[in-house]
C-alpha cells in the first residue's frame, strides 16, 4: 500500500502566486538565482536558495544561510504572502507544457515507506548534497520544495481527480518558460478519503527527481524522533511532501552529454575507433529516433551511431540502457572517462535547452557531442523494481515542479 497524508498547507494570495513560485533549488547557481532576486523579491528562491540575502562570499552550505532561510519563511508568513488552510487538505497539481498535460496528487508521503522501499529510488545520493537539504529542512521546519513521485496508473485516482478538476481552480498561472500551473485544493471529507483509500490499492511510489530530498526527509525524522521523548510516528515530521503523477503522463527527455577532448586522439582516429564498435554515418538528424542509437556531433557535423548486436547485455536493466552503452562502449574505452559523476571533462546538457546548445558548447569548451534517445519511465520502473539504480544523468523530467506554491509543516 501507499500512505499519503494531507496536511495544512501554506500557500500564496493567488494575486502573487507567479511571484512566489521558484524553480527547483537545484536546476540554478547561486548567480542565477540572486538575479532572479533582484528582479523579484517575492521569489521563494529567498527560503530554498537564502544565500542570496547574504554576501557572495557567505558558504552556501553554512549555517548563516540555513538561518536566514528560516528567517525568510517567517517573514513570507508574518507579512501575510504566505497563508496556511484551515484544514488538512491534499492538493491537484496541473502541468502544461505546450500539448503535454500532467496533473498530480501533492501530499505527504510516508518517511517509513521510503525507509522500507515502498518509495522506490533509482539514483545513488551525495553526502554533501543530503547534508545541505537535511540542514536546510531541519532549520526551517518545513518541506519547501517537492519531491516528483510517480506510481502505475490507477483509474480509481483519476476519477477523483478529474472530479476535482472540474471545480475552479485556485490558482492558473504561466511562468517565464511558458508553462502553465494550475492548482485545485481538495478540501471535502469525501475526497480526502476516497484518495487516501485508492493509493492504500497502490502497491509503491517511485522517486522520479528528488532522491536527496527523500533522503533529507528520512534523516530530518531520526533526528526529530531522537529528540522527541513521546514520539508516536504520527507528527508530521513523519512524512515528507511529494506530487504524485501516474506514469502515464510522465514526460522524459533526453539527457545529452559533451566532453572537452578526445583523450588524444585526432578527429579521424576518433572516428576510425567509434567504427570498430558502432555502425556510423553522417546525419542530417542530430536526435536518434530509437534505443540503441546517439546522435554525435563533431568538427561541425552531426554523425549517426547505431549500438551493435552483442555489444551490451540485453537482459541486463541497467547495462542496456543507452546511456550504459555509450559510458561502456565508447566514454570509458575511447574517451578515457572512467566516472562520469567525478570526471571534470563531461558536462550534462538536459534536453530541454536543444541540440543548438550542444553545437554551442562544441564551440566553446567542449570538442565532442552526443545526443541521447530518452530513457522510458518503464526502464525506470523497472530498474527500481530490481533494486538496482541508473548511471548518472539518465533521465530529465519535464516540466519541473515549483517550489513555494504549497508549503508543507513539520510541526502542526
Amino acid at each position: 500500500m501507499s500512505i499519503i497524508r494531507p496536511f495544512r498547507g501554506y500557500r500564496p494570495r493567488a494575486e502573487i502566486v507567479a511571484q512566489v513560485a521558484a524553480p527547483p533549488y537545484d536546476v540554478l547557481s547561486s548567480q542565477e538565482a540572486r538575479e532572479i532576486v533582484a528582479g523579484n523579491p517575492l521569489s521563494f528562491l529567498r527560503v530554498t536558495k537564502a544565500e542570496v540575502d547574504l554576501d557572495s562570499s557567505v558558504d552556501i552550505y553554512s549555517q548563516p544561510v540555513y538561518l536566514k532561510a528560516k528567517e525568510n519563511l517567517h517573514k513570507f508568513i508574518a507579512e501575510g504572502y504566505l497563508i496556511r488552510d484551515e484544514t488538512p487538505c491534499f492538493y491537484i497539481y496541473q502541468q502544461q507544457m505546450g500539448e503535454h498535460v500532467q496533473y498530480g496528487v501533492m501530499a505527504g508521503v510516508s518517511v517509513d515507506e521510503y525507509q522500507n522501499g515502498q518509495i522506490k529510488k533509482h539514483e545513488y545520493t551525495r553526502l554533501e548534497k543530503e547534508n545541505d537539504r537535511a540542514h536546510h529542512i531541519n532549520t526551517i521546519g518545513a518541506n519547501a520544495g517537492p519531491v516528483f513521485l510517480t506510481y502505475r496508473a490507477s483509474s480509481r485516482v483519476d476519477a477523483i481527480v478529474d472530479h476535482v478538476r472540474e471545480e475552479k481552480a485556485v490558482y492558473d498561472f504561466f511562468e517565464d518558460d511558458g508553462v502553465r500551473h494550475t492548482f485545485w485544493v481538495v478540501d471535502e471529507e469525501s475526497s480526502i478519503k476516497g484518495l487516501k483509500k485508492a493509493f492504500a490499492g497502490i502497491e509503491c511510489l517511485y522517486i522520479a527527481d528528488g532522491h536527496h530530498r527523500s533522503a533529507a526527509a528520512s534523516r530530518v525524522r531520526e533526528i526529530r524522533k531522537t529528540a522527541n521523548p513521546h514520539h508516536t510516528g504520527y507528527e508530521e515530521y513523519n512524512y515528507y511532501l511529494g506530487v504524485i503523477f501516474p506514469h502515464d503522463q510522465m514526460k522524459i527527455l533526453d539527457y545529452n552529454r559533451v566532453v572537452k577532448d578526445l583523450n588524444g586522439f585526432t578527429e579521424g582516429e576518433f572516428i576510425a575507433q567509434i567504427a570498430e564498435r558502432f555502425d556510423l554515418a553522417e546525419a542530417a538528424d542530430p536526435k536518434p529516433e530509437a534505443k540503441n542509437s546517439f546522435g554525435m556531433y563533431l568538427g561541425g557535423k552531426w554523425y549517426r551511431l547505431f549500438a551493435r548486436e552483442g555489444t551490451y547485455p540485453k537482459d541486463d536493466p541497467v547495462e542496456s540502457l543507452d546511456v550504459s552503452i555509450l559510458q561502456s562502449n565508447l566514454l570509458d574505452p575511447l574517451l578515457g572517462i572512467k566516472d562520469e559523476r567525478t570526471d571534470a571533462r563531461i558536462d550534462f546538457v538536459g534536453g530541454i535547452r536543444g541540440t543548438k546548445e550542444l553545437e554551442r558548447r562544441c564551440g566553446k569548451d567542449c570538442v565532442v557531442a552526443f545526443t541521447m534517445h530518452p530513457t522510458s519511465i518503464g526502464e525506470l520502473m523497472k530498474i527500481a523494481d530490481a533494486g538496482k539504480v541508473m548511471p548518472p544523468k539518465s533521465t530529465w523530467f519535464e516540466p519541473k515542479l515549483r517550489s513555494g506554491v504549497v508549503v508543507r509543516m513539520l510541526e502542526e
